[in-house]
């Protein structure tokens, strides 16, 4: 990798999929481009808690399954950002082995095992049942969204100046297809006058 890095700060909640490709994708890419990649954390729950248009049981489980994104932003504040990516890493790999929404107890095993695998002190599970660090996790969520608007969902990207919610990804592009998705996915971002690109899903995402 030569030249000078590129910027990328990925916003995203723990415990959404397309997130988790997105981010797999963006690893990816790092493998063979000079990026400065950055996690930051977003919440589902914020980000829908004052829609009128949001299905209510899907309001009602980003609220069941807030516990992972209060426990990475518990870290965050304690150890740092720098923390997220493998405390991300470590807790996904345990999630999306196969599509299904996990329920609140799976999240909750998972992230104390994402805990002690990249050796994070285990009481900040405890943050998963408390409000102490949804302050700072706001605060993230805000600078993540303020560029897109609340139109947007998870992931967001904040790419050469750019920001865009996506892309969503239903599988996790590999070797000369990450660098040719990621390349488009700029030369996009990088027109002022793009908004939206959008098609419909018509199968669960791939995680392999």
């Amino acid at each position: 990798m030569t030249g000078e890095s590129t910027v990328v700060d990925f916003y995203f909640d723990p415990v959404c999929p397309y997130a988790w490709i997105a981010s797999r994708w963006l690893l990816e890419v790092e493998h063979h481009r000079a990026l400065d990649l950055r996690f930051h954390l977003m919440s589902l729950r914020m980000l829908n808690e004052h829609r009128d248009d949001v299905d209510p049981a899907y309001l009602a489980n980003t609220i069941r399954c807030c516990g992972p994104s209060r426990v990475a932003a518990a870290a965050a504040a304690q150890f740092g950002e720098e923390v997220l990516p493998d405390l991300y890493t470590a807790f996904g790999n345990a999630i999306f082995d196969h599509w299904r929404y996990a329920p609140p107890d799976e999240l909750r095993a998972a992230m104390a095992g994402a805990l002690h695998q990249t050796g994070l002190p285990e009481r900040l599970a405890a943050a998963a049942d408390s409000t102490d660090y949804d302050d700072a996790l706001r605060r993230s969520h805000n600078v993540g969204i303020a560029s897109v608007g609340r139109e947007a969902g998870t992931p967001i990207v904040h790419l050469d100046g750019a920001a865009f919610f996506g892309p969503v990804l239903n599988s996790i592009p590999r070797g000369e297809e990450a660098l040719r998705v990621f390349d488009g996915a700029r030369l996009l971002a990088g027109f002022p006058n793009f908004f939206e690109l959008k098609r419909t899903r018509t199968s669960p995402p791939v995680f392999s």
